[in-house]
Order: C-alpha cells, then sequence, then structure tokens
C-alpha cells in the first residue's frame, strides 16, 4: 500500500493528462479498427461520371467567337483552389436582354437584346469528370459539387468566375477495382 502511495504522490497533473490523452487515442484507434467508427475512404460509397453546368452571368468578350468552344479543355478552380483539366461538353452564350413595355394589349412586355451593351452576355457551360460519390453528394476535388458553389474556368485567353448552376450524377460504378485504385485520401468537407 506504500509503494501506490509514493507512486501516486510522484504522478504530476501532467503526466496525468498525457496518460489520459494516450488512452483515448489507443481506445480510438481500437473502435476504428474493429468497425465501430466511419473514417472518410468508407464514406465513399461509388464512383461515377458527373455533368455539372456552370453558370457565368455578365461575362464581356467582345472577340468574334466564343473563347470557349465544345470539345476543349478548361482548367478549374474550385472555390478559388485549383483543380484540373476539365473537358467542356457543351457551350451556350446568350446576349444580355432587356424587358421592355408595349402598347399593344396582347402583349404587355416584350424581350430584346440589351444594345446598349453589345458585348454582354450570359454564358452557360457543361463540364464533365470522374467524382466519388458520398451519402451527401457527388465530390470532385476534395469539394461536395452543389449548386451555388462558386468555380473559375481559365484557359489560354479567358478567366471566368460563375456557380454550379446543375448536376446530374451518370452511371454509378460500384466496381472494386475502380474504388480500390482511386485515391481516397482527399478531404471530403
Amino acid at each position: 500500500m506504500d509503494k501506490i502511495k509514493e507512486i501516486l504522490k510522484k504522478i504530476r497533473i501532467v503526466d496525468a493528462i498525457i496518460i489520459v490523452f494516450v488512452l483515448v487515442a489507443l481506445s480510438v484507434g481500437f473502435l476504428t479498427y474493429k468497425g465501430y467508427r466511419q473514417t472518410a475512404d468508407k464514406q465513399i460509397e461509388a464512383t461515377s461520371k458527373v455533368v455539372f453546368k456552370v453558370y457565368m452571368r455578365g461575362v464581356t468578350f467582345s472577340g468574334e467567337d466564343i473563347p470557349m468552344v465544345k470539345g476543349d479543355k478548361t482548367f478549374i478552380s474550385i472555390r478559388n483552389v485549383p483543380y484540373s483539366d476539365l473537358e467542356i461538353v457543351d457551350v451556350k452564350a446568350d446576349r444580355r436582354k432587356i424587358v421592355l413595355p408595349t402598347l399593344n394589349s396582347k402583349k404587355v412586355v416584350i424581350v430584346v437584346e440589351d444594345v446598349a451593351q453589345p458585348d454582354l452576355y450570359d454564358v452557360i457551360v457543361t463540364l464533365t469528370d470522374t467524382a466519388k460519390i458520398t451519402k451527401d453528394g457527388a465530390v470532385v476535388g476534395g469539394n461536395k459539387i452543389k449548386m451555388g458553389l462558386p468555380i473559375t474556368l481559365e484557359g489560354p485567353n479567358y478567366r471566368f468566375t460563375g456557380s454550379v448552376s446543375d448536376i446530374k450524377i451518370i452511371d454509378a460504378v460500384d466496381d472494386e477495382t475502380v474504388n480500390r485504385d482511386m485515391n481516397t485520401t482527399d478531404d471530403v468537407q
């Protein structure tokens, strides 16, 4: 009994905190190993192709052609973090429109192109990539791709910022070899 009292007198509060911390870390590691606690790589259910649209409002370009072309690659940054080159599936550009009242009783207003701003366009660019599918949705480059996410598109002669306006998950693949070979160390936020 005296030996136990001597040992307890020698242990300081800092030593006790370190011992408790080590015991908690060991118990969390054991629970993760046994499968009672999920890690980020276990939350990934499958991989799939995703197609998402980036809407850019008020893009100004005065050249003859739209700088983004279907079939080309564009480099994207998600939340100002550089990601990768993605393939452009489709590009739709429309000149800015304005609404004018009419005196005609059948139509109260008409929609016409804004001649005051001839170089102002609204552009929708459709991109495709392979994503990791989780319970919360598709994850591309460590970021959940959801509507409203800010994305920057960059090419050899342009840099435009927009936001995701639509996303579609195509052919979910639940193949062991694909899931094993993919990088599962991305930070899923």
